[in-house]
């Protein structure tokens, strides 16, 4: 299916690995010219690598802090007129109420929770103007499935999923679509650094990664994680012209394990 995309701009933030990574080359190989953006300036440039020796698109890169507003300005600026932002960057650390101190807390949400609507303030505004544009933020499940050792994130999530329905209400009437994706467990970079710390807390031997994610996947419908390519795919889609009457919702991308989580 021709997703209608060739030609068209986006911006992805987190866009130098994981599901960020994964969605910009899904959209170079529609023909998207990107803009990426991410803290490291080393990971970026081998992310632009990797997708112009398959594509020939248009990369930018932004070395970027989002959790700095002032930094998002930047970036929306330097960026000009967008077809499309994916909001991706920023991991909420693990930890219950009592655990994680309020820096730590605040820290995290400055770069998830505020850097996506910071960010989404000032392109939506020009998405607006042009009456054209459409708008995913990459959230995460703990929002809809919440647990205390990870609360920090679930009212994160669950904050950004209320943003998301709330802007997509009204983007419509401006010519411009918003919404959300929450994906489950995904078999990013990140994912397997949590699970070498955890063989290496578990068992003094973080080689037994693999283990651990097993473990994890065995109560998942399809008995594993996600790749974050299968993510990609339907935030792609979601962005692209081909979902029009897409808006103001959140899309769940867990293969039904909510449904008896």
């Amino acid at each position: 299916m021709d997703l209608d995309l060739a030609g068209r701009t986006a911006l992805v933030t987190g866009g130098s690995a994981g599901i960020g990574l994964a969605t910009a080359r899904a959209f170079a190989r529609e023909g998207c010219n990107l803009h990426l953006a991410a803290r490291g300036s080393a990971n970026l440039a081998a992310a632009k690598q990797a997708i112009l020796a398959e594509c020939k698109v248009s990369v930018t890169c932004h070395a970027a802090d989002l959790a700095d507003s002032a930094q998002v300005r930047k970036l929306a600026a330097d960026c000009g007129r967008l077809d499309i932002l994916i909001n991706n960057a920023g991991a909420i650390p693990g930890g219950t109420i009592e655990s994680i101190d309020e820096e730590t807390w605040r820290r995290a949400w400055d770069l998830k929770v505020f850097g996506y609507i910071n960010l989404t303030r000032e392109v939506y505004r020009e998405m607006c103007k042009a009456r054209s544009g459409a708008i995913v933020n990459v959230i995460g499940l703990a929002g809809e499935r919440p647990k205390p050792n990870y609360i920090a994130g679930a009212g994160g999530n669950a904050a950004l999923m209320g943003f998301s329905r709330a802007i997509g209400a009204d983007a419509p009437s401006h010519g411009v679509r918003a919404l959300a994706v929450n994906p489950g467990l995904v078999k990013t970079e990140r994912l397997i650094r949590l699970a070498r710390d955890r063989a290496r807390l578990d068992w003094n031997d973080e080689s037994r990664w693999e283990e651990v994610i097993a473990e994890q996947a065995k109560s998942l419908p399809f008995g594993r994680a996600a790749t974050p390519e299968e993510i990609a795919n339907v935030v792609v889609f979601l962005a692209s012209p081909r979902a029009s009457y897409v808006s103001g919702t959140v899309v769940t991308v867990d293969a039904g394990y909510g449904n008896f989580w």
